[in-house]
């Protein structure tokens, strides 16, 4: 039996110096491997965290990863920790000449948004932590390699176009199952990496 092709090309995990297994995205880069191992797809619950997220998830739309978190010390800086009320009152028209953020206007925008709507969620009687939760699936993906993880789900559909309703912006489906995936929702982590099933929320 010919054994698989382990390089990060193949998508199959990789085996650190350090003897664990990780995905190809976060097996070499030191920045990336420390969130990986550290921080992604552990559950993200409470309102304050689960904002962040949202956010973050949305400043990455059409930029790496990588970059997010290069950024996101200046990010929670100029976001007042991300605090959905102090963010909810704020005007972006000061950051948009700080290089050291994310300096797309709608992005900016949509962070005070996402607080406004945020606030009005509690009036629904939930907070965005639980609403986000009451759309994890009944399943979770048990991938081999990259190219066997999902990009989006039925839930992560149903949760961008509630979330639109409500006001949200940058919040598609494709997105939202990236949320999903790094707040412990699904856990997408490869069959065989060190992380698999770190979550404690999936068997």
């Amino acid at each position: 039996m010919t054994e698989p092709d382990t390089t990060p090309e193949s998508g199959w995990p990789v085996v650190g110096d350090d003897g664990l297994a990780r995905p190809p995205w976060a097996a070499h880069d030191p920045l990336l491997r420390e969130y990986y191992d550290t921080e992604w797809g552990m559950p993200v619950t409470d309102e304050h965290g689960m904002f962040e997220r949202v956010c973050l998830e949305g400043f990455q739309v059409g930029l790496s990863w990588r970059l997010i978190l290069q950024k996101r010390d200046a990010l929670r800086e100029a976001f007042h920790g991300f605090e959905p009320e102090a963010v909810a009152s704020m005007s972006i028209e000061h950051l948009l000449d700080d290089a050291s953020l994310i300096r797309n206007r709608r992005k900016l925008e949509a962070a005070v948004r996402n607080a406004q709507a945020t606030l009005a969620l509690r009036d629904e009687g939930t907070h965005l932590g639980e609403f986000v939760w009451s759309y994890q699936p009944s399943q979770t993906p048990c991938p081999r390699t990259m190219e066997e993880v999902p990009t989006r789900c039925p839930e992560s559909e149903q949760l961008a176009k509630d979330l639109k309703k409500r006001g949200f912006t940058f919040v598609g489906p494709v997105t939202m199952y990236a949320l999903m995936e790094s707040t412990g929702i699904v856990d997408t982590n490869l069959v065989g990496t060190w992380r698999r099933g770190a979550s404690g929320v999936w068997a």
